[in-house]
C-alpha cells in the first residue's frame, strides 16, 4: 500500500536565535523563534510522514509546551519519526520539500541539508528532494518576518 502525505510549518524569524534548517545552521542574522531549535523543513516533514502514516502530526509527539523538547534538535524528531513508521511497517519512498523565505539566499546549503536529511533518516539522497524559493517580497516570508516549508511524502508498506 502505498501514501502520500504533505506537511507545512512556519516560524517568525527573531535576533539572538541560530538559523537551523533542514538541520544544518545556516549563516544568517535572525534565527527562527519557537520552542525547539524552530527547524521548519524538519517540522513540515514530520508532519507529512505523520500524516501520511495516519499517526497523528508533530505537535501530538513532540508538544510545544512539554520541557523536553525546549531547543531540541529537531532532527531527533525525524529519527523518533522514522521508529514510529518501522513499527507500523512503513518505509519512506520520497521526500519533496520547499523551504519559503526571502533571505537568506538557500542555494548554497541546500546539498548539506539533502545529505543531512538523508542520513538521519537512512534514505539515499537521491530520495529527498529540498528547494528554496522566495516570494519576491510577497507575503511574510517577503517581508523577512518569517520562513515557511512545505513538503510532501511518499510511503509504502515495508517488506516483512
Amino acid at each position: 500500500m502505498t501514501r502520500v502525505g504533505v506537511g507545512y510549518d512556519v516560524h517568525p524569524l527573531v535576533e539572538g536565535r541560530d538559523l537551523i534548517l533542514g538541520g544544518v545552521r545556516v549563516p544568517y542574522q535572525r534565527g527562527l523563534a519557537g520552542h525547539s531549535d524552530s527547524d521548519v523543513l524538519a517540522h513540515a516533514i514530520v508532519d507529512a510522514l505523520l500524516g501520511a502514516a495516519c499517526l497523528g502530526d508533530i505537535g501530538s509527539h513532540f508538544p510545544p509546551d512539554d520541557a523536553r523538547f525546549k531547543d531540541a534538535d529537531s532532527m531527533t524528531f525525524l529519527e523518533e519519526t522514522l521508529r514510529l513508521l518501522s513499527l507500523n511497517r512503513w518505509r519512506i519512498e520520497n521526500i519533496d520539500a520547499t523551504i519559503v523565505a526571502q533571505e537568506p539566499r538557500l542555494a548554497p546549503h541546500v546539498q548539506q541539508m539533502r545529505e543531512r536529511l538523508s542520513s538521519v533518516l537512512g534514505l539515499d539522497i537521491n530520495q529527498v528532494s529540498v528547494k528554496g524559493k522566495s516570494t519576491n517580497g510577497l507575503g511574510f516570508e517577503g517581508r523577512g518576518e518569517g520562513i515557511a516549508a512545505h513538503a510532501i511524502v511518499l510511503i509504502d508498506t515495508a517488506q516483512p
